[in-house]
């Protein structure tokens, strides 16, 4: 088996606050959104450099408060970015990891959460 990419999918419930943590938050870009027809679940997939994430308000396909582990390299840089932002929502901090890394977890507002992790190897 060779696997070419594994792409959580995080449930949401709302549209706007997903758009607003995700994209103008996080920094995501959103890649392409899709509806079966109005006042259906939405489902939307956003990127940001490696990190691919399906946003999906589909009730069948998974629950909320997840963790989705993601290794990464520049995250003092970027940890400053966000708090530069104030988001009112979220301000995160930086903490050493007992496996020698650097840690930044974020909470969505659906109970999901991300885990950013710079190795200091």
């Amino acid at each position: 088996m060779k696997v070419n990419k594994v792409i959580p999918l995080i449930r949401i419930f709302d549209e706007a606050k997903a758009v607003e943590f995700y994209v103008n938050w996080l920094g995501f870009t959103i890649d392409w959104t899709h509806q079966f027809e109005t006042n259906f679940p939405l489902y939307i997939q956003v990127s940001k450099e490696g990190i691919v994430l399906h946003l999906t308000e589909h009730h069948g396909d998974c629950t909320p408060g997840g963790k989705v582990f993601i290794d990464c390299v520049g995250l003092t840089e970027y940890h400053a970015e966000l708090i530069e932002k104030n988001y009112r929502f979220n301000r995160p901090g930086l903490e050493e990891a007992p496996w020698n890394a650097i840690t930044m977890e974020v909470s969505d507002p659906f109970g999901n959460k991300l885990l950013f992790n710079e190795s200091k190897e």
